[in-house]
């Protein structure tokens, strides 16, 4: 489907379909785009919300993990969103753990897939050959079990980001202030059911890191996707769909009076 992106006040997003809230957080390369497949299958009976995180454009010292979490914050409320299912991929899973963390009341059920938050070994870390189609080709292929699943548009649009000395500023705060924000002794503290889809060749949070999420979240289920790498919901999307749609009927959400 062709996602119809919104502009209201200060944020973009996409709003699709009725019902329970599933809210969906892109990581640090991420784009709308990124959960297609996602809004597809679960508008037909949820209503699906995408905000555009500003990692581009924020200011230059709140570029890092607190700072999306609270833009996620004024996000939520300036939709007046509540009992969300909050799905996060890499950055957008950290994310999602902070923003979890500060608004318990808020959050029903949260959904990682590739989050960061305890280790990952991040492209953005620095761009050692900017300007080099073929190196960022590389890298942006090195998310996908299947290098063949980084389209030509993704790499284009990485690659474009990659030559804005503005821009790059940002992702690098970003993946610094990611790789420094450890979440193992915070994450006990969530409580909400937890859901972990993790590709099993991820080779930027590896397996070992959904094992590690899952033994430090008391209430999480993780299963793995084979031949999948950082970003399940884009290289198998249908079973990512399948995975999600039977957790969702497993754990339903009281909502809240208020």
């Amino acid at each position: 489907m062709d996602l119809q992106v919104r502009h209201e006040g200060e944020y973009q997003y996409i709003d699709e379909g009725e019902g329970e809230v599933l809210l969906l957080l892109h990581g640090l390369f991420g784009a709308l785009s990124n959960w297609n497949g996602v809004v597809d299958h679960f508008s037909k009976n949820y209503r699906v919300v995408i905000p555009l995180m500003p990692i581009y454009e924020m200011a230059l010292h709140k570029a890092g993990v607190p700072g999306l979490s609270n833009f996620v914050e004024g996000f939520v409320k300036f939709k007046q969103l509540k009992d969300l299912t909050l799905l996060g991929n890499s950055l957008g899973g950290h994310v999602g753990l902070v923003y979890t963390l500060n608004n318990p009341g808020m959050v029903k059920r949260l959904v990682l897939t590739g989050s960061s938050g305890l280790f990952e070994d991040s492209m953005g870390g620095s761009f050692p050959k900017r300007g080099n189609y073929e190196y960022v080709e590389e890298r942006v292929g090195y998310t996908f079990y299947d290098p063949k699943t980084a389209t030509k548009e993704l790499v284009d649009e990485v690659f474009s980001i990659t030559n804005s000395n503005a821009k790059c500023l940002r992702i690098i705060a970003i993946a610094k202030s990611a790789q420094r924000h450890n979440m193992a002794k915070d994450i006990t503290n969530i409580k909400v059911p937890t859901l972990l889809i993790w590709g099993l060749n991820d080779t930027i949070t590896p397996p070992l890191v959904a094992y590690e999420f899952n033994r430090l979240m008391e209430n999480s289920d993780l299963y793995f996707i084979d031949k999948c790498g950082h970003a399940p919901m884009m290289e198998h999307p249908q079973k990512f769909n399948s995975i999600l749609e039977k957790y969702l009927e497993k754990t339903p959400i009281t909502a809240s009076s208020v």
